[in-house]
């Protein structure tokens, strides 16, 4: 008996260590998983531009713009119609894109609007493309980008400015028309209104990663460890600043990334002057290539309202 009571008291010495070092080393490791996913969530790797507005029959000038807030240069273009611009239509791309977005795709858009007397200007965000800038920040800093942008359009034509953006760019889109009482309206497909309640709830759909304990984790580590803070990226806190300005939002019911929802809750802050429109089975930011005809069709006849 003696002898039992002497090994469980061992056993208890060894085990109760080893336990705490197990425990210690898993949150280490968790620690580390999280630091390394949120280091990449916003270092992406750029995509290269590959392709011009002249493959699609569109003559363009290529110019560089500066964000508003660390002067960084932005490389994009300018894309002219033939005839007089009824109005300046500014793209804005999505999470890990470029300016031509090709997984809309952004080419055919620009040029139905060019067709029909758009002056349409594309660009990549900081990080992404062929601009400075080491970072992404899913809309935080980027809106200061499109602001360069938007100052750009100011100095160098006199007809009304809309912004367009679909993902992170229609977010940002959303978030620097708050900021400049010029952009007369927004188009935004498939934006979330809030990026740290969508990342809370939604983070395994980037990270493929257990949402306990590696969410909460990566929000609190993101900012620590870069000049992300989520809390100024809510475009949904930013839609009052715009109305009576009007936004058109686009959003597919099926988007297994971005939930309608997220537009949904927008619209509903001012519903007198907003539109929704929600497509049927296409995936993220893929209503323009399930609904073409359509799809081109609201934007024309939103920007003709706006015009007006």
């Amino acid at each position: 008996m003696q002898i039992q009571v002497e090994r469980q008291r061992n056993t208890k010495k060894w085990l109760v260590p080893s336990l705490i070092s197990v425990l210690l080393l898993a949150a280490v490791a968790c620690v580390a998983i999280s630091i390394y996913v949120g280091w990449n969530l916003t270092h992406k790797e750029r995509k290269a531009v590959v392709e011009t507005p002249k493959d699609y029959g569109m003559a363009y000038q290529d110019v560089t713009f500066t964000s508003k807030d660390e002067g960084l240069k932005l490389k994009g273009w300018v894309i002219e119609p033939t005839k007089q611009a009824k109005m300046t239509v500014i793209f804005s791309h999505g999470y890990g894109g470029n300016r031509y977005e090709p997984n809309v795709p952004f080419f055919p858009i620009a040029k139905a609007l060019m067709d029909e007397g758009y002056r349409v200007i594309m660009f990549d965000f900081r990080a992404s493309g062929e601009s400075e800038g080491e970072m992404t920040t899913i809309g935080a800093k980027e809106k200061y980008d499109l602001l360069g942008v938007i100052d750009y359009a100011k100095k160098h034509y006199s007809e009304p400015i809309v912004l367009y953006g679909v993902s992170m760019g229609a977010a940002t889109s959303i978030l620097a028309a708050s900021m400049d009482e010029d952009v007369q309206a927004v188009i935004a497909d498939s934006a979330f209104s809030d990026l740290e309640g969508y990342l809370r709830t939604y983070m395994p759909v980037w990270t493929n990663l257990p949402n306990v304990p590696f969410t909460y984790l990566i929000i609190t580590l993101i900012p620590m460890i870069t000049d992300l803070d989520p809390a100024e990226s809510v475009p949904i806190q930013a839609v009052d600043a715009i109305a009576p300005r009007p936004i058109l939002f686009i959003h597919s019911k099926a988007d297994p990334s971005i939930p309608h929802e997220e537009s949904v809750k927008m619209y509903n802050k001012h519903p007198d002057v907003f539109e929704l429109w929600l497509t049927d089975k296409a995936k993220h930011v893929k209503s323009f290539a399930m609904y073409k005809d359509e799809y081109i069709q609201h934007m024309l006849t939103f920007l003709e309202k706006v015009k007006e």
